[in-house]
């Protein structure tokens, strides 16, 4: 049964979500081996590994707000050089203190990704740093905090500098429009979760940092 997306999209219109997302009973958010899942809206425990899940009070309402935040990314990472004919973007890869990884799964299974990193193109201006942080919010509901370079990967239409993220608040039942459904992923299962084969050399470089970060 279609259901609207409690978030209009950027047009004002309703989005209708055609085969809804099943969101997973609440004890597994607090099971670092199984896989979680929440719908828009939908209930959550009130902290993961004694972090709140709680609305992002103070988000910024303009590109200088957004910018401010991105500034306080102070990284240790290579010149980003885009390819002829791609569009620059960035994202995040935010992993929890258990080792699990969030990720999204697209309104519609959009661009055929059932689930994927929080990502887009950078807007005029912006910067990668900037992009990540607020794409994250807006397709995760979730506050981050960026921490490490990752990798840069080629994707259908963008190059995509990926970040390590710590979530430091937010919550994702606040999930954007373009979002159905947000997953927290043991690292083990992240790709039977996130399927498409763009997603791959994020996966296998989130695998070998957590591996030397976590483990």
């Amino acid at each position: 049964m279609p259901q609207l997306h409690p978030c209009p999209d950027d047009d004002g219109n309703p989005v209708v979500i055609r085969m809804p997302s099943t969101p997973t009973a609440l004890a597994a958010w607090q099971e670092s081996a199984r896989l979680a899942t929440v719908i828009p809206g939908g209930a959550l425990p009130d902290a993961i590994n004694g972090i709140p899940l709680a609305p992002w009070s103070t988000v910024p309402d303009s590109p200088a707000g957004w910018a401010a935040l991105a500034d306080r990314a102070l990284l240790e990472e290579p010149p980003f050089v885009l390819p002829a004919g791609m569009s620059a973007a960035a994202g995040a890869v935010i992993v929890e203190d258990d080792g699990r990884v969030w990720l999204v799964a697209p309104s519609n299974r959009f661009g055929g990704y059932s689930a994927t990193f929080p990502k887009g193109r950078t807007d005029s201006g912006a910067t990668l740093h900037c992009t990540a942080i607020r794409e994250t919010f807006e397709e995760a509901g979730l506050q981050v905090q960026l921490v490490a370079f990752l990798a840069d990967c080629r994707r259908t239409l963008t190059y995509t500098r990926y970040y390590i993220a710590r979530r430091i608040g937010g919550t994702p039942a606040a999930m954007g429009w373009e979002t159905q459904a947000v997953h927290l992923v043991p690292i083990a299962q992240l790709d039977r979760v996130a399927t498409h084969h763009n997603d791959f050399p994020v996966i296998k470089a989130a695998r070998e940092w957590i591996e030397a970060h976590l483990r």
